[in-house]
């Protein structure tokens, strides 16, 4: 069994699509600095690391295997023996084997990261709660774009979605902590890998 009991790093969607000409305005300059020391972090551990990429099936799509965007950023391809799941929506759980992988794994915890934070780092972290895993979402590696606002307002700022996706996820799916907070010694190892889940509080 490879690293049981050992938080697991999951790196959602870091992708080049986001930096192209044409892309809505993304506001986190140290996304890629702080996704890679989480990276470095887990290696210097030998701690598992799961790489989650955007295949997506649509031509037109900037994540279509065809698309100069499909590529990983820069220092974020998997490297040796580390997996790679490839998914066709938000959750990296819908139609993959995520969370036979995970169960496999035996992790301590899911700790995420990527892009982005409203979409499917959102909808990862949540699923992979709704189903048992303890998860952890890095705040600091983890970037939104600019909305437009479906009532004709102002455009809804980057940061401010960012801000209000996570206080979300804190409330009720996982934690929330920045880079530093989740260095391979600040988090738990040898705890359960699933936690019991209570009826969500009544709105």
């Amino acid at each position: 069994m490879a690293n049981p009991r050992r938080p697991v790093l999951i790196s959602i969607d870091m992708q080049r699509a986001f930096d192209l000409p044409g892309r809505p305005r993304r506001w986190n300059p140290d996304l890629d600095r702080n996704g890679l020391a989480l990276l470095a972090a887990w290696r210097a551990r030998g701690w598992p690391i799961i790489h989650v990429r955007n295949d997506s099936p649509d031509p037109a799509s900037w994540f279509h295997p065809d698309h100069p965007g499909h590529g990983f950023r820069p220092g974020f391809q998997p490297v040796q023996r580390e997996d790679l799941v490839a998914k066709t929506v938000n959750s990296a759980f819908i139609r993959t084997d995520l969370d036979l992988r995970l169960r496999r794994l035996d992790p301590a915890s899911l700790v995420i990261f990527g892009m982005r934070t409203d979409m499917c780092v959102s909808s990862t972290a949540r699923c992979g709660s709704n189903i048992g895993w303890r998860v952890t979402v890095v705040a600091d590696a983890c970037d939104c774009c600019d909305l437009p606002d479906p009532f004709g307002g102002a455009t809804i700022r980057a940061e401010d979605a960012h801000r209000v996706h996570l206080a979300t996820l804190a409330d009720e799916f996982s934690e929330v902590v920045t880079t530093k907070a989740a260095s391979p010694c600040s988090l738990p190892e040898g705890e359960p890998i699933r936690q019991e889940r209570f009826p969500a509080r009544a709105s």
